[in-house]
């Protein structure tokens, strides 16, 4: 039975080129697209820049541009990315669309219709030499729990504190200077506490099918309720105060929606906009209850897209979407931190202006990814070994050892009849047709990938077993010669079949060389039969590990001024009695464990030689796992009065390096000793 569906992926933010998350996330969608296509399936594949919000107005009038052409240039740089790996989206658009301020009013209306729009006063800072309220990210200050200096407004770096801007000392604007004052301003809010609310998200997330398990887990902890029996969920602030980059409220002078309200409804906006171009009803196709809305989406914002987005359509009176697919990260060389700086990045830009081949990267990841919550790691050794044995050795290799003897002994025709050991290897092949399918309808890309390598193999085992190359050597055995290659063609053919999800540009190579047409899931069933092929063309090279070694060269350093140490100034001068009011010991981490409800902090028993050990709360989970730490030593401020954190007490505080601007050179490094330090000794 035919399925019509309506895929997207997660709308990129307008301020900077695709990095390679951004194409993982593109390349897992694209596949399942293809691959439902394959299966006959009607598919409306779309996304759109997100262009609005206070980072890109602010954006925009440092490069002296308007939001608009600020994201227009943005904009103008995508179709490389696209290209160049061959992702395959039916239409791009923008949030800041006609489209999309149409159905992100009508989305509002209808909630407020509903009952579920509330408006009241929010305090708030506010810069008197910008003339705006600011977003967190743009005030600085010192933290109100262990006084670092320059801590963004909502936590610590240093310490882990978590908290609001209006607890922040000395607070400043990063983007004047200035000491922003307190300032009251209507807001409106999407009321996600109310009951209905609660009550149809408890049973749409609960759906059979809909979400991870994963996922479920997480969400069940965001529904848990606190010692007052309040369910954790909380009204949502979808307005922010002009000046701002975005889509005015109804019935308003100077609101606009958030960035995130009118985000995800840029899935819409970009399917209405294509439907314009197309010549479909939108509306209609909505409304057809056939229809599926399916998400991939970063395990980031999975709030937004299993909370907000579904309870912001159903009460508006729209579709919800049926699955939402969540992934994980990509990082590099077993799980470190992607880093341009230290050349540990991947610029998928720099990959294809090196040459390398889009379909060994698309490949690789697939080989990589499965239905689970997970990150996945580019290891380049690994990468070179993989593609050059799977797709060189073992499914080109295949073509490459009989298509010479079928052009040069048969004219380039196939064997009507093959035989019955070609056609029990070519139905062993055929048979796992279903179990493919699945693996791929439920985006197990490496098992389908690790079956369908199995199965090559099969060939390679019947190539080596029957020596073409020898059987060319003596014209008696002419025949069984066209029969071995022409198992081998067949053979190929079918590889590629289930291949071409993932390798879409070299399947078209093959379907010109075998002259057949673009091939469905179905043709692998069915026999070419006396068939005549094209000549054939090498269709695909080995990885050179040379090459691949320049796409981590870090970048060339700009001749600039010397910089500040770690991107500050040094403190002022202490005598050595202020020094020694500080107890730094040494501390060993006898146990490490994440904290649940942050995305910042690990929890660290520490042992500093007192005969019982500490609990400590450090935010450097960006920066390590928990494995990594157990049984390190360190260094602590072991006289640090004990603080109630919402996580529980904090017993001290770890020392860790880092730079100012952790924006711009992102990474922390906890302080170690060397080897012959114990637990309890004092640094003097």
């Amino acid at each position: 039975m035919s399925r019509k569906l309506f895929v997207t992926t997660a709308l990129p933010y307008a301020n900077a080129p695709f990095h390679v998350g951004h194409m993982m996330e593109y390349i897992q969608a694209d596949i399942w697209v293809r691959f439902q296509r394959m299966m006959g399936h009607e598919v409306h594949f779309v996304c759109a820049d997100d262009a609005h919000g206070a980072p890109i107005m602010i954006a925009a009038e440092k490069a002296g541009l308007s939001p608009q052409a600020f994201v227009a240039t943005i904009a103008a740089g995508r179709q490389q990315y696209l290209d160049g790996f061959h992702i395959g989206f039916d239409n791009w658009h923008s949030t800041d669309g006609p489209e999309n301020h149409r159905l992100a009013q009508e989305i509002y209306l209808g909630l407020r219709k509903a009952g579920l729009i509330a408006v009241r006063p929010v305090e708030q800072f506010f810069d008197p030499v910008k003339g705006m309220f600011l977003p967190d990210r743009y005030i600085k200050g010192e933290c109100p729990k262990c006084g670092a200096k320059d801590q963004y407004g909502d936590s610590c770096e240093v310490c882990g504190a978590v908290y609001t801007p209006t607890e922040l000392k000395n607070p400043y604007s990063t983007l004047t200077g200035a000491t922003p004052v307190l300032k009251s301003s209507e807001h409106h809010f999407f009321q996600l506490s109310a009951q209905r609310c609660l009550d149809f998200l408890q049973q749409w997330t609960h759906e059979p099918g809909r979400l991870q398990p994963e996922v479920l887990n997480k969400i069940r902890e965001w529904f848990a309720t606190d010692e007052h029996g309040h369910v954790g969920l909380s009204d949502w602030d979808i307005s922010r105060d002009a000046p701002y980059f975005g889509i005015r409220i109804p019935d308003t002078e100077d609101k606009y929606f958030y960035v995130w309200l009118d985000a995800p409804v840029g899935y819409l906006a970009s399917l209405a906009n294509y439907c314009g171009k197309r010549g479909l009803d939108f509306d209609k196709l909505l409304a057809d209850p056939a229809l599926e809305q399916v998400h991939f989406i970063g395990k980031d914002i999975t709030y937004f897209h299993t909370l907000f987005w579904p309870a912001m359509l159903h009460f508006s009176g729209r579709k919800t979407p049926d699955k939402v697919f969540v992934h994980g990260f990509i990082t590099v060389n077993g799980g470190e931190k992607m880093s341009k700086s230290r050349g540990t990045g991947i610029s998928p830009l720099k990959y294809l202006e090196l040459g390398l081949n889009a379909e060994w990267l698309r490949y690789y990841i697939a080989a990589k990814l499965n239905a689970k919550v997970e990150d996945i790691d580019f290891n380049p050794e690994d990468f070179v070994a993989r593609v050059n044995a799977d797709l060189v050795g073992k499914y080109v290799n295949i073509a490459s050892r009989a298509a010479g003897f079928l052009a040069k002994r048969f004219d380039g025709r196939l064997s009507a009849d093959i035989g019955v050991e070609g056609r029990t290897l070519l139905d062993g092949l055929r048979a796992h047709r279903g179990e493919i399918e699945q693996l791929y309808e439920t985006r197990e890309y490496g098992k389908a990938l690790r079956e369908i390598m199995l199965l090559a193999d099969r060939v390679n085992e019947y190539v080596d077993q029957h020596k073409p190359w020898e059987l060319a050597k003596k014209p008696e055995n002419a025949a069984v010669l066209h029969d071995v290659c022409s198992v081998c063609i067949e053979a190929f053919r079918v590889l590629t079949i289930y291949l071409k999800p993932v390798l879409p540009a070299l399947a078209a190579q093959v379907e010109a060389f075998l002259r057949v047409s673009p091939l469905a899931f179905a043709d692998a069933s069915r026999a070419l039969g006396a068939h005549t092929i094209g000549a054939y063309q090498h269709l695909m090279q080995r990885v050179d590990p040379a090459l691949l070694e320049k796409l981590f060269e870090p970048p060339v350093p700009a001749v600039a001024e010397a910089p500040k140490p770690g991107g500050e100034d040094m403190a002022p001068t202490i005598s050595i009695d202020d020094f020694a009011k500080v107890d730094l010991r040494i501390a060993k981490i006898v146990a490490c464990e994440h904290v649940e409800g942050s995305d910042k902090l690990l929890r660290l028993t520490l042992d500093v030689g007192e005969g019982r050990t500490r609990n400590v709360f450090s935010g450097i989970k960006s920066a390590y796992q928990p494995e990594q730490l157990v049984g390190k030593l360190t260094v602590m401020v072991a006289n640090l009065a004990p603080r109630k954190m919402k996580f529980g007490l904090s017993e001290g505080m770890v020392l860790a390096a880092s730079h100012a601007d952790g924006k711009a050179h992102p990474g922390l490094y906890i302080l170690e000793p060397w080897p012959g330090a114990v637990p309890g000794l004092r640094v003097r």
